[in-house]
């Protein structure tokens, strides 16, 4: 099948980054499939991932937003006299897109902006001989991939996660009807994107998944005296760390032993370490500091227990599946989180792991309670493995994405 495609261009916010392993790791099993893959970054990584196995990823990614004006301008009036019509086309669809978000508002600019990036965007799909676009996010990156792709006529697929769709999530129609076809990660967002009234028969899910075999499953009888309980992500609302240190600090005054390590850092790092300080945690609580991809197999095979206490943030932002969630199942760590967004799909409560009411305190303290109480949670690991084996392995979801590309 993978013969059919020259090369696939992939165009996401940042690549290589360590906010985005899944992006860079969907691209390494293409090329593992034969595909040839051309990495697009519109920005150069805030927080670039340092693994040894990208280090050739980073050397070919272009990055789109490098580049002065008047490169974009010349992108521009080339694009113009290769194929006028396909770029007049283009511009009538810009006019109609800034009406639909409002002449005078704030995104009209931006799609503006993101238009001229586009010429620029579709001399290096042409350049490059690509036969195919595929974006990650629907938001910056899918404005600009799709003008590019009307610009140069070549087809493109867009994945969309969380905060792209529920938050930043304009013309969510106008997309996914000009897509070869619009990719998701959960059937959650599947009914999300529905309920938008778009086309939902061109919608087709692939998990972010991982690769089994790197993770080598390890079977737990039993949690250890003091369980080491962990929580990795950027420190940011969504993640609601501040809930499990609250659902601890409950436990803790029932005298129930822990300890707990938060890898990760974000803006919110002083505020939790104050507040670990003002519940008496100190001593029981460990910040980590951020953790390479590569690192985080042997932080996560050490842990008796992982907890994400993923919420909705005050601007509506939600993690879609987390892929830590299955890194932590498939390494054969009992895992707790939250009924939000399409996490459900991942576990299924008190049989592959528990599921806590979102921002609830009490909730999330009595799932740890509950597993912390364990006699043996040997049948809840096997079944948490055979989940992430059976529906989030990396190498079905890169069948399922070649054969989008291929048909």
């Amino acid at each position: 099948m993978t013969k059919k495609i020259i090369k696939v261009a992939y165009l996401a916010p940042e690549i290589p980054s360590l906010s985005a392993t899944f992006v860079y790791n969907e691209i390494l099993a293409l090329e593992e499939r034969g595909v040839e893959i051309l990495p697009i970054s519109v920005h150069y990584p805030l927080s670039l991932a340092t693994e040894k196995k990208i280090t050739t990823l980073l050397d070919k990614t272009v990055f789109l937003y490098d580049g002065g004006f008047w490169e974009m301008l010349k992108s521009n009036f080339t694009a113009f006299f290769l194929n006028p019509a396909r770029f007049i086309k283009a511009k009538f669809s810009l006019l109609g897109d800034i009406f639909s978000v409002g002449v005078f508002s704030s995104n009209a600019l931006k799609l503006i902006y993101q238009f001229l990036q586009a010429s620029k965007l579709a001399e290096i799909l042409r350049k490059n001989n690509c036969e195919h676009l595929q974006i990650h996010f629907a938001h910056v990156p899918t404005q600009i991939g799709m003008y590019a792709s009307m610009i140069s006529g070549i087809p493109f697929t867009f994945t969309s996660h969380a905060n792209d769709i529920f938050e930043r999530g304009i013309l969510l129609k106008e997309k996914v009807s000009r897509s070869k076809n619009a990719i998701t990660i959960s059937e959650f967002n599947l009914r999300f994107l529905t309920e938008q009234k778009v086309d939902a028969k061109k919608i087709k899910i692939v998990r972010c998944g991982i690769n089994n075999e790197e993770y080598k499953f390890r079977q737990k009888a039993s949690l250890g005296r003091v369980p080491v309980i962990g929580t990795l992500g950027r420190l940011v609302e969504k993640k609601g760390v501040d809930v499990l240190v609250l659902a601890l600090s409950q436990l803790n005054k029932k005298g129930i032993s822990f300890q707990l390590e938060i890898a990760g850092d974000g803006p919110l790092t002083e505020n939790l370490k104050n507040l670990v300080k003002n519940e008496n945690l100190e001593g029981k609580v460990i910040f980590k500091g951020s953790l390479s991809h590569d690192k985080v197999y042997d932080w996560l095979k050490n842990l008796d227990v992982f907890v994400l206490a993923c919420k909705k943030d005050s601007n509506g932002d939600q993690d879609g599946i987390p892929v830590v969630l299955m890194e932590a199942m498939a390494v054969g760590v009992p895992v707790i989180s939250t009924e939000i967004s399409g996490i459900p799909e991942l576990i299924s409560d008190g049989k592959s792991g528990f599921l806590a009411k979102p921002n609830d305190v009490s909730s999330l303290e009595a799932k740890i309670e509950t597993l912390l109480a364990l006699k043996t949670v040997e049948s809840i690991t096997q079944e948490a493995k055979a989940r992430v084996v059976n529906e989030f392995d990396k190498k079905i979801n890169t069948e399922r994405l070649i054969n989008i590309f291929t048909a």
